[in-house]
C-alpha cells in the first residue's frame, strides 16, 4: 500500500470496498493498539480506526503506523474539528471519521487528498457532506428499512454504516448496498484484553468477512 502520503483518497476508499469493514475502536486499549491491528490483520480486516475520545488515541494511531506499515489501514474516528484531524494525520491516520459533517473537518482532508468520511443522516446532510467533497458518507446511526429507503434517491453515495451493525446484520447492509460497515462493539470489546479474547475476535472477524464476501460475490 505504500506510505502514507502514497494513501490518497481514492486508494484509501478502494481498500476499504476491497474487505467492506473499519473495525471502531473505542475506548480504553493502550498497551493493545498493535496486537488488536495484526489479530484484525490476520483475519482479513485491514482497516481499522481508534476514536479520538479514546485514551492515547494518537500514541494508538503512531504505534500501529510504525509496527505494522502496510498490512493496516489506520485511521481516526470521532474528529469533532480541524485540530483533530491535524493531529491525527500528524499521528500517521490514513483516513479520518466523523459523526458529524463538519465543513472545515472535510476541507482540511480534502486539500490533502486525504480519505474522510463525515457522519450524515438527512437528505440534506448527506448531499452537503458530498459536496465538500466528502470520500465516503458515514450514515449515522445505522437503521437497515432508513438506509434502503435513502439509497433510493441517493443510490450514486458511496455510504458507509456505522451504529448499529452487528455480526447478524452487516451483510444485510451490504446487500442493501453499502460499500461498507464500521463496527465498534460487536467486534472489539473489553473482552479481548481477556485470555484467548484475541483469538475470539479473530473468529468474529474472520465470520464477519465470509458473510460479506457472500454478499460481494453474489
Amino acid at each position: 500500500m505504500g506510505n502514507a502520503s502514497s494513501n490518497n483518497a481514492e486508494q484509501v476508499k478502494t481498500i476499504i470496498a476491497q474487505s467492506g469493514v473499519i473495525a471502531i475502536l473505542r475506548g480504553n486499549y493502550d498497551g493493545w493498539f498493535v496486537k488488536i491491528a495484526q489479530t484484525l490483520a490476520d483475519a482479513g480486516v485491514v482497516a481499522m480506526e481508534v476514536t479520538m475520545n479514546s485514551p492515547k488515541a494518537l500514541e494508538g494511531i503512531r504505534l500501529v503506523r510504525q509496527e505494522l506499515g502496510d498490512k493496516v489501514l489506520m485511521g481516526a474516528g470521532t474528529v469533532l474539528n480541524e485540530g483533530h484531524a491535524e493531529a491525527a494525520i500528524g499521528a500517521g491516520a490514513q483516513f479520518i471519521v466523523a459523526p458529524n459533517t463538519n465543513p472545515k473537518v472535510i476541507e482540511y482532508c480534502v486539500k490533502r487528498d486525504v480519505c474522510v468520511i463525515p457522519g450524515a443522516y438527512t437528505a440534506t446532510e448527506i448531499l452537503t457532506a458530498v459536496d465538500l467533497g466528502a470520500t465516503l458518507v458515514k450514515l449515522f446511526p445505522a437503521d437497515l428499512t432508513y438506509f434502503k429507503t435513502i439509497r433510493g434517491p441517493l443510490n450514486k453515495v458511496p455510504f458507509v454504516l456505522t451504529g448499529g451493525v452487528e455480526l447478524n446484520n452487516a451483510a444485510d447492509f451490504m446487500k442493501a448496498g453499502a460499500v461498507g460497515v464500521g463496527m465498534g462493539s460487536a467486534l472489539i470489546g473489553e473482552y479481548v484484553k481477556q485470555e484467548g479474547g484475541l483469538a475470539i475476535m479473530q473468529q468474529r472477524a474472520s465470520d464477519l468477512l465470509k458473510a460479506i464476501q457472500v454478499v460481494k460475490k453474489a
